[in-house]
């Protein structure tokens, strides 16, 4: 599930409560040149790299996509992907709209969600309350915003996050609704076959 949203929207915070309230959730460390923020780790909010770092992942082919975003380089490790989906898990990722483009690209069955804050006033009112950027940083990530509220038609879902426990309870019905698609149910066939056989021999008045 790959989550995107403007700076503020709410998109990281809801992830990592996805995380944390299911055992089968994973949540998709992204690498970035951008220096940590107070409070974030290494390995845990993101694996903070140099840029001669990055561009090795990059092309070494271990990066499934990656942008620049307000002057600093983010991507997605292809390793921590595949094998979370190799164990059967759901891997939920945080990144913009051109990752999302990427991802979807590399995994066609990919779902995504783009978050939306429940008005500008408080868009703006969530980027003052970070206090981690200076006035001009903020203008870039609102003009930033016009843009990505321009490709929300490519997304699956829209969830707008107005209420924190909503929000978090709309992508849980998401994520259900999804693990139930025809294609992802494993066994389908077997259960057809069995019910299938069953009623002709119904039919045949072989059995009741």
């Amino acid at each position: 599930m790959v989550l995107a949203a403007p700076s503020g929207a709410g998109k990281t915070s809801l992830a990592k409560t996805l995380v944390e309230r299911h055992d089968d959730v994973v949540f998709s460390v992204s690498a970035t040149t951008r220096p940590p923020r107070l409070h974030e780790r290494h390995g845990h909010d993101y694996l903070f790299v140099d840029g001669r770092e990055f561009d090795r992942m990059r092309e070494a082919g271990e990066l499934v996509e990656w942008a620049a975003v307000h002057g600093n380089w983010y991507g997605t490790p292809r390793r921590g992907i595949e094998a979370a989906i190799a164990r059967g898990e759901v891997v939920v990722l945080d990144i913009d709209f051109q990752g999302a483009r990427r991802i979807r690209a590399s995994f066609d069955d990919a779902v995504l969600v783009f978050i939306l804050p429940p008005s500008a006033h408080e868009l703006i009112r969530r980027l003052l309350e970070r206090a981690t950027e200076d006035e001009a940083e903020r203008r870039a990530r609102l003009r930033t915003a016009r843009v990505e509220l321009g490709v929300v038609h490519e997304f699956d879902y829209v969830v707008v996050n107005d209420d924190f426990e909503t929000a978090v309870a709309t992508l849980e019905s998401i994520l259900v609704a999804e693990r139930h698609r025809r294609a992802r149910t494993t066994g389908v066939q077997t259960r057809l076959d069995e019910l299938n056989a069953k009623l002709d021999e119904i039919l045949r008045g072989t059995t009741v």
